[in-house]
């Protein structure tokens, strides 16, 4: 068990990666609501982010489970930070007049079709994630003193159940009602909460794996016993 903080080789990759996964699920894929037919179940209709949004809360699991809370929180800050200056950028870069011309009239009515509604799913982005993520972190952290470290799986999925139910609950409402039919918006919702839970029972294995490499080169895997669970810190 680490008692003290230090340097760790891999964090800021890991912060890097985490960063870039939260705001590519979101500004790119987030906006489409797709369709897939499964077997049994007919028709489902899904939001194209759900592919690679997971990831992000694979790399909060990882974080937390080798780093502790404190560590994943700076990641969850450093991801507000990130959206919320892509959203401004977008605003700026749209309300900017378009040079005349068919082509970049063109370009223009594109940037407003696919980043017109960038500052509302960033606002939803922002608030969900932080709720949920921090949810996911601190019932992640807190289940691994009550197992002593044990059950990384049970531990991963149920936290991330958690988190994913508050995220997915708040997420489509706040970013695509009025703007969806509403039955829509709560088909991708319930969609996305099943398939986020899913991926991350499938990516258990990727999970043990990377956290039991992180764990022995960094040497550390921390318990949050005396842990500030405050989300509004970065400090570490």
């Amino acid at each position: 068990m680490s008692t003290t903080r230090r340097h760790y080789r891999y964090y800021d990759l890991l912060l890097t990666a985490f960063v870039v996964v939260l705001l590519c699920s979101n500004f790119i894929g987030a906006g489409k609501a797709a369709v897939i037919d499964l077997p049994y179940f007919g028709t489902c209709v899904f939001g194209g982010g759900i592919l690679f949004f997971p990831i992000a809360y694979f790399f909060g699991d990882v974080l937390t489970e080798v780093y502790g809370y404190a560590y994943d929180r700076r990641a969850v800050w450093a991801g507000f930070a990130a959206l919320a200056f892509a959203a401004i950028m977008a605003q700026i870069v749209i309300s900017l007049p378009a040079a005349p011309g068919a082509y970049m009239a063109n370009y223009q009515h594109g940037l407003e079709t696919v980043f017109g509604n960038s500052w509302r799913i960033a606002l939803a982005s922002m608030i969900s994630f932080w709720c949920g993520s921090f949810m996911n972190s601190f019932v992640l952290a807190k289940f691994k003193i009550l197992t002593h470290g044990r059950f990384l799986w049970m531990r991963t999925i149920g936290s991330t159940a958690m988190g994913e139910l508050i995220d997915s609950s708040l997420f489509y409402m706040l970013a695509f009602y009025g703007i969806w039919p509403t039955q829509e918006v709560i088909q991708v919702a319930a969609a996305q909460y099943v398939l986020k839970t899913s991926w991350e029972i499938l990516a258990t294995p990727l999970t043990y794996f990377l956290v039991n490499f992180l764990k022995r080169k960094e040497n550390e895997d921390y318990y949050d016993i005396d842990t500030n669970f405050t989300p509004f810190r970065v400090k570490v």
